[in-house]
This record gives structure tokens, C-alpha cells and sequence, in this order.
């Protein structure tokens, strides 16, 4: 019981100290997390840089897998570009196992009482994180320590040492490995389990190999995991996974496993930890340099295995996935393109009222109404998602910039509901058989065509944040509160004339009320987005910037 405990703990602590000093490396690198990954490009090459750079900063391939079905999903990027990253990510791993291979479990409690003493003393943010690297870093060894120490008497029952002489059959070794990671979800966990077992005297590098084969099948459980529910592309993704790695298991069972062992050997003769950890960058490395060139026959697999596209609904999120809150940057930028392609449906959806109202088009009354569902369920699920982004850790500009577009998505939505309004307008226009007089046309079209052009320019104003854009809404929406008042006027006069009849003269009325409301709202847009232009003092493009 006492090595059952032993065991659970070290490796708990290990785990706690790696998770520890991933996030808080990802928060020291946050900021340029998103210039890493905008460093990709359609050269696989620098697709697998970028995935080992980044697994090496977040300290975990499975996460970065993760990461990357997140990217296909929303569309970030293609399968040709996943591929280099997922291979990158393998490479990216094998750091945890060389940094344990180093043996600094002396230093251990050093390390930690240097980290915790700087989080403590420290006031800035900065220093706090750069601490909790150090705090992690130690809290990892530490966790080693404890492995090994729990370990070592199981070096003298007879029971255990029979049970690891059936790591002497490859099989039984890889499907371990695939185990013991699929459990742990993490690939370093395993390895560095793997390096405590072998350096209390109780593994071989012969036993060690084919586990570290299947730790490699194994922690593509995650990102399989992470794929359900996503599209079929970011399936393939996840499935791209799983053969890059099958494929090399395969291959270093026949071809590879004994020159790389001996390689292994010969380069740290006596040190089975460094041998371990060796052997685990040697595999990912060399199956890298083989399949990359063959790297298109991998996405060629995985498409014939899942086959088909995804029927796109205009009701669902197209550009944002909950995988992106890994690099929240990235989820910011992702979720300023989700607003302006509600936007773009409330804009359609205006244009749509305009017809249905001018020319009594039934048929366009209930495409109006079928646009306004699917916008409420866009605005119900954007606003769910960023109310999640928000709880992560994000800088204060950050902060702002989800304010700004919380306000920006309640005064589309609201517009969209003053498109609907001005369709039930037109249906009760078409119910009555009522038309407008010519006069009454020629001024309501005109005000439409003002306020779809207001409504357009406040949109283009979010999209590149130019202040004069917002300024010309200003002076739009100015026109539109005198025309409405004009119109109204007319319009009354009109009524009280009886050049029109009740009910049409109402509709009228109603439908320039709307429309000047959509005004208001278009000019909130517009300011929202020249306050952050004013608190920022600089002008980018907020759909890119954030």
C-alpha cells in the first residue's frame, strides 16, 4: 500500500508540475502564441517547426493536437497544414523526457523554494509567471523523485520481476504503452513513469522501446476524444494522428527498432534514463523525416476514411471552437470574424424586409422570419462562447475588445429584430390587400436604401476600425432621424387628407419608426468601435487584431 501511495503521488506531482509550467510558459509566450502560428505556412516544413515549437511551449503533444483539430474546425487552417503541425507536435514532446533525463531531482526543492519565493515577493504579472515556470519545473522533479523512491522496493519481489519479463514481447509492451497513456492522456507522463521505473533497475531499454511505441498510439486517445462532435475535416485531423503514429510504430517494429536501439546504447552506454528518453526522440524524429514527404498520402487516407463534407446550417457557429481557448488570442480573433458574419446575415436579412415591404412578397416575409431564428441562434451561442473566453486569462485590451463586441452583437441582433418587425409590417400589409401610394413608395424606399447604406458603413467600420468610416455613420444617422421626422409629417398629412387609409398609413408609420431605431443602433457600432479606436490610439483591423 505504502508504494501504491508512493507511486500515486509522484506521479501526481509530476503531472501537477508539468501542467504547471506548461500554462505558465503558455502565459509568458501568450502574446506571440498567435505571431507563432500565423508563422505557418503552406511549407510543411514550417508547419512541423511550428508544432514542436509550440508543444514545447505548452508541454503536452496531445494538447497541441487538441489545439489543432480546434484550428481545422473552425477553419484556421486546412489538412495539409495540420499535418506538419501534428508531426512537429510528436517531436516537440520528447523535450519533457530529456529535461527528466537529466537527473535534477537533488535540485528539486531548491528550484522551488527560488520560484515560490519570487511569486511571492514579486508584484509584477510578468515575474509571477516566469516563478511558476520554476515552481513547475521543480514540483515535476520532485514528482520523479517520489516515482523512483515508491519504485525501488518492488525491485526485490519475485511477483513483479516476472511481470515485467512479459515487456520482453514488443506486443505486449506497445498495448502497455497505449494503456497506461490512454489513461494519463499525456505521452510525457508515461515517458517519465517509463524513465523512474528503469532508473530504479527494474527496466532495459529492449523492455522500454515498444512502450514508448505505444505511448506514441496512445496519446492520440485526446485528440480522437477531442474530435467528436467537431466537423468531418477536424476528424480527419484527429485521424491523421493516429496513422502518422501507427504507421512509424509499424515501421520501427520491422525495419527500425534495433539499429535505433543500438544507437541508443552506443551514445549513453550504462544510462538507461538518457537511453530512454533518446530512443523517444530518435523515434519521432526519424518516423517525421521518413513520412513528411509522403505526407499528402496521409491526408489522402484519412479522407477516404471519412468521407463526405458537413452540411453547413447558417445557425451555426462557423469560426469559433471551444479548443481555441488553449491560445484565447487566437478564440479573440476567431470570435471578431463570428460577429461580423452575423453582421453580414442581418444585413441580408434587412435587404430581404426591404423587398418583402415594397412589393408585398410573402414568400420573402417568411425568409425574413426564418433569418431572424438563425441569428438569435448565432447571438445565443457567440455570446455563450465569449461568456467562457472571458473566465480565461486575458490581458486587459483583451477584456475591452470582448466588451466591445458583446455590445456590437446586442445592437446587430436588435437591428435584425427591426428587419423581422418591418416583415410582420408586410404581412399584415399583404393580409389587408393594402398598398402604399406612389408618394409614399418613392419616400420609403429612400429611407431604406439610407438606412441599409447607414447599417453597411457601421459594419465596415467594425471590420477596419477607421474613424472616419464612424464619423460618416454619424452624419448618416443625422439624415435618417430628419428624414424620419419629414416622412412622418408627410405622412400624417397624407392621412388626414384621406389620400391614404388607416391601416396602410399605420403600417407606414411603424415600418419609419423601425427604421430609424435600426439608425440608433447602427451609430451605437459605430461608436463602440471609435472609443476603442480613442483608448487604443492606434487603428488596425479588429477582425485580424483580435
Amino acid at each position: 500500500m505504502e508504494i501504491a501511495f508512493g507511486l500515486i503521488g509522484g506521479l501526481g506531482l509530476f503531472l501537477y508540475g508539468m501542467t504547471l509550467m506548461g500554462n505558465a510558459l503558455q502565459k509568458s509566450a501568450g502574446p506571440r502564441m498567435k505571431d507563432i502560428l500565423a508563422a505557418l505556412t503552406n511549407k510543411r516544413i514550417v508547419g512541423v517547426i511550428v508544432g514542436a515549437i509550440v508543444t514545447m511551449i505548452i508541454q503536452s503533444s496531445s494538447a497541441t493536437t487538441v489545439m489543432t483539430v480546434g484550428f481545422v474546425n473552425a477553419g484556421l487552417m486546412n489538412l495539409s497544414q495540420a499535418i506538419g503541425i501534428i508531426m512537429g507536435a510528436n517531436i516537440g514532446t520528447t523535450v519533457t523526457a530529456q529535461l527528466v533525463a537529466f537527473k535534477l531531482t537533488d535540485i528539486a526543492p531548491f528550484v522551488i523554494g527560488i520560484g515560490v519565493a519570487f511569486y511571492l515577493g514579486a508584484k509584477k504579472k510578468r515575474v509571477k509567471e516566469i516563478a511558476e515556470i520554476f515552481i513547475g519545473f521543480g514540483i515535476l522533479f520532485l514528482g520523479m523523485s517520489l516515482m523512483k523512491d515508491a519504485i525501488k522496493p518492488l525491485k526485490e519481489l519475485e511477483i513483479f520481476k516476472e511481470a515485467m519479463t512479459s515487456f520482453n514481447s514488443p506486443i505486449v509492451g506497445i498495448l502497455a504503452g497505449f494503456a497506461i497513456t490512454a489513461v494519463l492522456q499525456s505521452s510525457s507522463a508515461t515517458t517519465g513513469l517509463l524513465i523512474a521505473v528503469a532508473g530504479s533497475g527494474l527496466m532495459t531499454i529492449e523492455m522500454a522501446y515498444p512502450i514508448l511505441f505505444g505511448e506514441n498510439i496512445g496519446t492520440c486517445v485526446t485528440a480522437m476524444l477531442a474530435s467528436i462532435g467537431a466537423n468531418k475535416t477536424a476528424k480527419r485531423a484527429a485521424l491523421m494522428h493516429l496513422i502518422f503514429n501507427v504507421i512509424g510504430t509499424i515501421m520501427f517494429l520491422i525495419l527500425l527498432r534495433i539499429p535505433v536501439q543500438y544507437l541508443v546504447e552506443y551514445l549513453s552506454p550504462g544510462n538507461i534514463e538518457r537511453q530512454i528518453a533518446n530512443a523517444h526522440t530518435l523515434f519521432n524524429i526519424i518516423s517525421v523525416i521518413i513520412m513528411l514527404p509522403f505526407a499528402n498520402w496521409i491526408v489522402k487516407i484519412a479522407e477516404k476514411l471519412i468521407k463526405g463534407d458537413d452540411g453547413e446550417r447558417e445557425g451555426d457557429l462557423k469560426y469559433v471552437d471551444e479548443r481555441l481557448f488553449a491560445t484565447p488570442a487566437v478564440a479573440l480573433v476567431q470570435v471578431s470574424k463570428e460577429v461580423l458574419r452575423m453582421a453580414k446575415m442581418v444585413e441580408q436579412q434587412l435587404v430581404d424586409a426591404r423587398v418583402a415591404i415594397m412589393n408585398n412578397d410573402e414568400d420573402m416575409v417568411y425568409t425574413v422570419f426564418e433569418k431572424e431564428k438563425n441569428i438569435n441562434a448565432v447571438e445565443k451561442q457567440l455570446l455563450e462562447y465569449m461568456v467562457q473566453l472571458s473566465k480565461l486569462s486575458l490581458t486587459s485590451r483583451q477584456r475591452d475588445k470582448i466588451a466591445t463586441l458583446m455590445n456590437t452583437i446586442n445592437d446587430v441582433e436588435r437591428i435584425g429584430d427591426h428587419a423581422d418587425n418591418i416583415a410582420e409590417l408586410a404581412l399584415v400589409k399583404i393580409e389587408n390587400k393594402s398598398k402604399f401610394s406612389e408618394m409614399a413608395k418613392d419616400e420609403l424606399n429612400d429611407m431604406l436604401e439610407l438606412v441599409i447604406d447607414t447599417y453597411k458603413l457601421s459594419i465596415l467600420t467594425f471590420k477596419t476600425t477607421e474613424s472616419e468610416l464612424g464619423m460618416k455613420v454619424f452624419e448618416k444617422e443625422k439624415k435618417i432621424n430628419a428624414m424620419e421626422k419629414e416622412l412622418r409629417s408627410s405622412h400624417i398629412k397624407r392621412l388626414n387628407e384621406g389620400a391614404c387609409i388607416t391601416q396602410t398609413g399605420i403600417v407606414f408609420l411603424d415600418t419609419i419608426s423601425n427604421l430609424e431605431r435600426i439608425g440608433d443602433h447602427a451609430t451605437n457600432i459605430a461608436e463602440s468601435i471609435i472609443e476603442v479606436i480613442n483608448r487604443d490610439h492606434i487603428e488596425t483591423d479588429l477582425v485580424e487584431d483580435m
